[in-house]
């Protein structure tokens, strides 16, 4: 009798045993599949990024935190989430900058991040476009800026003036965008420069790769405007837009005619623009400038972020006669071309996504 009852006892032990078992497995299983890991490397040294904070955003309705981590000492990471059906953004914050990536539940990430310091060698300018047309009595000017950045060994440039920007003195700020590498746009502020009209710098950190600018402002205008350019950082390309009605004056021989096939549009560009003072034109007369082809619209699910459009759903104007029309082109005249319109359907795709995601922000604002 004695035996039988040890005997109940052992088997109701082992089989709490294997439930508690069965019990774990599930739980882990069950965690597995509502997580979110990866692995952050820091590219500056070659080396783990360890004790990196490690931000999980919710991107539903909004931009919500759900978890922090930090990297452990292979610099890995493990987020687990509350929603596994909602769509992510992964943020890694290394020495105050934040490199992010969009994740969804069960992905495996692996990030970049790199040293960060006030002065980089090896940051320059692509293209920079201003685009301007007429509204009533103003003039609405965007000022479109491609910064690179190839330093070696990478590093990521921030601080309080990362990057500066001159507009004329009469200028009123609509709106100031960015977007990283990464392509995650954002709304930015400019700071003006005490004593200096129109001269405004923005803290932005210039990560390795390509980041753009977007300076939309309004001019006081009466049929002219005349604008003295100044570059922070050289330039391949320089290009100013205008409806077809309006005039385009200036000085300097650099300006040539850029051939498009855009009614709509004139373009004058100049190649090779070094850093500093640049050359001085005006524009006169009147004329809208019409909306980039194919801008982006809110897609129906607001959980899902909007994608930018292709280069194949917007055709800027530059793209449609890669060749300067002057007959004194230099031999590499037709190569820079070709740079300016790849740059120009680039620069031009996030700018359109820039704007949307301004005006989305302004409409959820004013609810």
């Amino acid at each position: 009798m004695m035996n039988l009852r040890l005997y109940s006892k052992r088997f109701c032990a082992r089989r709490l045993l294997s439930a508690l078992a069965v019990l774990a497995c599930s739980s882990a299983a069950a965690l597995g599949a509502n997580n979110i890991t990866g692995l952050v490397r820091n590219q500056s040294r070659g080396e783990p990024a360890i004790g990196d904070e490690v931000i999980l955003i919710r991107l539903d309705k909004g931009m919500q935190e759900e978890a922090r981590a930090k990297t452990d000492a292979t610099g890995a990471f493990t987020l687990n989430l509350q929603y596994p059906d909602k769509p992510y953004l992964v943020r890694v914050v290394h020495q105050g900058v934040s490199y992010e990536q969009r994740a969804f539940d069960g992905d495996a990430l692996s990030l970049q991040v790199f040293d960060a310091e006030p002065q980089v060698p090896g940051v320059t300018g692509t293209i920079e476009i201003i685009r301007a047309g007429t509204k009533g009595n103003l003039l609405h000017v965007s000022d479109m800026v491609e910064i690179k950045n190839e330093s070696s060994p990478p590093l990521t440039q921030a601080g309080q003036r990362t990057f500066e920007a001159y507009l004329p003195a009469s200028a009123k700020i609509d709106s100031v965008l960015a977007a990283g590498p990464r392509k995650v746009s954002e709304i930015i502020s400019a700071a003006s420069v005490p004593g200096e009209p129109g001269h405004y710098t923005v803290n932005f950190p210039l990560r390795p790769g390509a980041t753009k600018f977007a300076f939309n402002y309004d001019l006081p205008y009466r049929g002219h405007a005349a604008f003295q350019t100044r570059h922070p950082y050289p330039l391949r390309q320089f290009a100013v837009m205008i409806p077809r009605t309006m005039k385009f004056s200036s000085r300097s021989p650099a300006f040539e005619v850029f051939a498009t096939s855009n009614t709509d549009y004139q373009v004058r560009a100049i190649t090779q623009l070094k850093a500093g003072e640049g050359p001085s034109f005006a524009v006169s007369g009147t004329g809208a400038l019409p909306p980039i082809q194919g801008q982006a619209k809110p897609q129906a699910h607001a959980q899902s972020p909007p994608k930018p459009p292709t280069s194949a759903q917007v055709r800027p104007p530059l793209l449609s006669s890669p060749r300067l029309s002057s007959g004194s082109m230099r031999p590499e005249s037709s190569s820079q071309s070709l740079v300016l319109g790849a740059l120009t359907a680039i620069l031009l795709v996030a700018c359109v996504f820039l704007i949307w995601r301004t005006r989305k922000a302004r409409r959820i604002t004013a609810q």
